[in-house]
């Protein structure tokens, strides 16, 4: 279930979004719903990419990676990388409604874009309603 975000609570994201990966070197932050919807993005003003197709397909890809999961016997993969010859792919769960999707490039290594980004989380899932039982 997605929950309807106030307006401070995607100030708050972005501010995090923004110092946390953009301040880092990282190109494009996008933080969609499981169904492709964009609640925020963040860039450095050097991307163009098409944001909408590249929300629904992240989406897509997620769902059929954790079908692959279920498949050899794991509940889901909660991180998802994509390694290109300039542009990178970072996917990584929020609770269990959001995906962070973040594209860098070359000059940041995964390792540390991994260590950020679990920063990043941890802030974010701050800011998000939970689930009531």
């Amino acid at each position: 279930m997605t929950y309807i975000l106030e307006q401070k609570q995607i100030e708050e994201i972005e501010q995090v979004l923004s110092k946390s990966l953009i301040d880092l070197g990282v190109h494009s932050v996008i933080l969609i719903d499981m169904a492709g919807n964009i609640v925020v993005d963040q860039d450095s003003g050097n991307s163009d990419h098409d944001i909408y197709s590249l929300a629904a397909l992240a989406a897509g890809n997620y769902g059929a990676m954790n079908a692959m999961a279920n498949i050899v016997g794991e509940d889901e993969f909660s991180l998802l990388f994509h390694k290109g010859e300039t542009a990178n792919i970072h996917f990584s769960k929020i609770l269990s409604d959001y995906l962070l999707v973040s594209i860098f490039g070359k000059e940041i290594s995964l390792g540390f874009l991994r260590l950020k980004v679990a920063e990043a989380v941890a802030k974010i899932e701050k800011l998000l309603p939970t689930q009531s039982a």
